[in-house]
């Protein structure tokens, strides 16, 4: 299905704009151009988003997925990366659940995706990235990965999902500092290196932090 829209309409942007979460507008444009780029390519084939988060970054996944007649699946444990928990700079609050005292952004991402109006483009997935990975067989027309940014989890998510990627299809990773002065670096040394070193992605092009890669073989 070809889809010749500049990019998402003023609504679904307010949305996106509106709520909590890391994209930077020109990257988040940068990442619906993509994935609309990579759904064309690989018809039929599925988006997916490790590190929903409150929804930002769907919002702009849900948008091309519902155009492209196919699905975006949202995975994420909802319970804040290690850089999101207490004492650390991108803590939030008002997404901690006061029952249990963790962080709980499920209830705000379903908000978004319903406000959105995109219940029936994102499906959500709530587990470990790594748990969801180690029984998924579906290839992906595009992966977005934007989970925990610590080595670990970083490392996890690109042995875990890459493989997944048709051919010909989409990785692309946020937060990808070459510097170390610009931001942390597992998923600089964790993901986009690997994968240009595996000869099994090229790069295709790079937006602030967020890299975009084709799988070549």
């Amino acid at each position: 299905m070809s889809d010749e829209r500049a990019g998402l309409d003023d609504e679904r942007r307010s949305i996106a704009l509106a709520t909590r979460g890391f994209m930077p507008e020109l990257e988040g444009d940068a990442l619906w151009a993509a994935a609309r780029d990579a759904a064309a390519t690989v018809p039929g084939a599925p988006l997916l988003e490790v590190g929903s988060y409150c929804g930002r970054s769907t919002v702009w996944l849900g948008d091309v997925a519902e155009h492209a007649g196919t699905v975006v699946f949202a995975v994420d444990h909802h319970r804040g990366s290690e850089e999101n928990q207490a004492g650390w700079e991108h803590h939030d609050t008002s997404v901690v659940d006061a029952r249990t005292g963790k962080m709980d952004t499920l209830p705000f991402f379903r908000a978004v995706i319903h406000d959105a109006d995109l219940e029936d483009a994102v499906v959500a997935i709530v587990g470990r990235s790594h748990v969801v990975a180690a029984t998924w067989t579906t290839p992906l027309a595009f992966l977005f990965i934007d989970g925990g940014h610590g080595e670990l989890p970083a490392r996890l998510d690109y042995e875990g999902w890459t493989p997944h990627v048709a051919i010909g299809g989409t990785l692309a990773i946020h937060d990808v500092f070459p510097d170390p002065a610009d931001g942390g670096r597992p998923p600089y040394e964790q993901i986009f290196r690997p994968a240009l070193e595996s000869g099994r992605f090229r790069l295709a092009s790079a937006t602030g932090s967020l890299r975009v890669l084709t799988r070549v073989d």
